[in-house]
């Protein structure tokens, strides 16, 4: 029995001290557990409480932080200081309500952000939050917003930035030169080596053009391997022409890309503010043109923006609009050349040559549409036509007669050679060993691996592989011991002097002699005269065509040749 008399006061008290100790407890329990750092301080500054994660976010003594302490004796034991950015924001008058916020940034690199709330009674409750991974992670995602992720350049945004605040600078006078510039054989690089070859040279490359510009000019990658540079205050021109030149000799020089030496280049087009442009978009096309004609003169060349450049364009691409129609209104037509065999005389195959039938220019010639139908990836749709109708055609002529189209780099950059060829001969009917393609030096050095690919599988399924214009390219010996042509094509510019130059008879014959001890025909192109067509038979050529033999002719034409035959 409890002895104690029951006194229903007594009792209702001691039941409101254990609640208010309960909720005390709850209360301080939850202090313990949000993840801010928190602390009240008294109207005379001095400490009422303070919880661990308080303690553990500025790394305090015990004896520091204890009820009673005065703010002075904690600020004095703190560690770091109340950053520029904090003293300078606005903040309540001292001594009055309200809440301000401020930013400490601690010895050992870290950053806190506190705000205090201060009562009327000069009292205040204060949080603390270690801001440190949250500030990183916004200046991280504010670079890449910024940057190029590749090579730390600026990237597209940051660079019509830059552009617009220029601008606005040269309208009160300045200079300003924007230079555009892009990779010469970085593909190669991709392909031979691997794309993580290739993005080592990108980076390779943004060093050494952050070496050839000034602290205020601005260098940024477009995508790619485009890249450009942004230079301000020098004199124009002569300040981008030294610019363009530094940039154009760092990047010949070699590059170490996992232990292969490699050896690139670039071609830089330059716009000029305001003359050729008041605004980024006009005056990133300007430039984008300006390299383009740099591109097309040849490698390693500075271009600066024409007006005529813009006429060019809008003239392109109204034969690029025509081209598109050309395909779909079957303005396209084959002539077929013939090859003849030199021992007997007979026609041994005939080489497919594109025309085009315009209905207000007439006929137009390969050179004049070939090169922008490349550019524009056009060849691909006229390749597949071409080689539809050239293997239709040839399927009525005898067997041992063979038809060769010619192949760019582009149509098997697309992978669209192999797919092609097949189908072109599944649905002609033609037998895959009366099909030759004919395949130039320049497109196996572009690009060796996907073309080498490609002509093995073609050779594996019978169609006969031509290397075309021998020796115009780059690198010819080398060529015929990378695979085993069925054919080589001598190019006309060998053949059109041969019979007054023993130097060019000499070459020609060390060529046909390689060419039969590697099992391979040899036909000379561009025979037009008695003397060309004695020379290269004498030589020992195996096959000749040209003008003087038989000109580009009509399927029926063809047809009817070799019916009289």
């Amino acid at each position: 029995m409890d002895p104690r008399p029951h006194d229903p006061l007594i009792d209702a008290l001691r039941a409101e001290n254990e609640a208010m100790r309960s909720e005390l407890e709850l209360l301080r329990d939850a202090l313990e557990r949000i993840p801010h750092g928190m602390c009240a301080f008294s109207g005379d500054d001095r400490l009422v409480l303070a919880n661990a994660r308080y303690r553990k976010i500025w790394n305090l003594p015990p004896d520091v932080v204890r009820p009673g302490a005065t703010f002075r004796q904690i600020m004095d034991a703190t560690p770091g200081s109340e950053t520029d950015a904090s003293r300078s924001r606005p903040q309540p008058a001292p001594g009055t309500e309200g809440t301000r916020s401020r930013e400490w940034q601690l010895d050992d690199g870290r950053l806190i952000e506190i705000v205090v709330s201060r009562r009327a009674d000069g009292s205040c409750v204060a949080l603390h939050e270690d801001v440190t991974e949250q500030r990183e992670a916004q200046a991280r995602i504010s670079y890449l917003a910024r940057h190029d992720l590749l090579t730390g350049l600026a990237n597209r945004a940051v660079l019509r930035e830059e552009l617009e605040r220029a601008l606005a600078g040269n309208r009160r006078g300045e200079t300003l030169a924007l230079l555009c510039l892009d990779l010469d054989r970085f593909k190669p690089v991709n392909d031979t080596y691997g794309h993580a070859a290739g993005d080592d040279l990108l980076r390779q490359v943004a060093e050494r053009l952050r070496g050839c510009v000034r602290e205020i000019d601005v260098v940024g990658r477009m995508g790619g391997d485009e890249f450009t540079v942004v230079q301000r205050g020098a004199a124009q021109p002569e300040g981008s022409t030294r610019l363009g030149q530094r940039i154009i000799e760092a990047l010949s020089h070699p590059f170490d890309v996992d232990g292969h030496v490699v050896h690139i280049g670039t071609s830089v087009g330059i716009a000029l503010a305001p003359v050729d442009g008041d605004d980024p978009e006009t005056l990133l096309h300007h430039g984008d043109l300006a390299l383009y004609r740099a591109k097309s003169d040849g490698r390693a060349r500075i271009s600066y923006f024409e007006p005529a450049m813009n006429e060019r364009i809008d003239a392109r691409r109204g034969v690029e609009s025509s081209l598109r129609e050309a395909i779909e209104l079957d303005q396209l037509q084959l002539l077929y050349q013939p090859r003849f065999d030199l021992r007997d005389g007979r026609i041994v195959g005939v080489e497919a040559l594109l025309r085009w039938r315009h209905p207000q220019r007439g006929m137009v010639v390969p050179d004049e549409f070939i090169p922008l139908s490349k550019e524009t990836g056009l060849i691909v749709p006229i390749g597949r036509w071409v080689l539809e109708h050239a293997c239709r055609d040839a399927l009525p002529w005898p067997p041992h007669v063979t038809v060769a189209v010619n192949v760019s780099a582009v149509q098997f950059a697309q992978s669209a050679v192999v797919i092609d060829v097949l189908h072109a001969l599944a649905d002609s009917g033609l037998p895959a060993r009366r099909l030759e393609l004919e395949i130039t030096e320049t497109a196996m050095v572009r690009d060796p691996t996907t073309v080498l690919t490609a002509l093995h599988t073609l050779r594996e399924k019978g169609v006969r592989i031509a290397l075309d214009d021998f020796g115009s390219g780059e690198s010819s010996l080398s060529q015929l011991r990378s695979f085993p042509f069925d054919q080589l094509k001598i190019d006309r510019s060998y053949v059109h002097d041969m019979p007054d130059r023993a130097d060019l008879r000499a070459i020609v014959r060390g060529v046909i002699t390689i060419a039969e001890g590697m099992g391979m025909q040899t036909t000379a192109e561009g025979v037009e005269t008695e003397a060309q067509l004695s020379a290269v038979r004498d030589l020992g050529c195996t096959a000749a065509q040209g003008f003087l033999l038989g000109p580009p002719m009509a399927a029926e034409a063809i047809a009817a040749l070799l019916a009289g035959a």
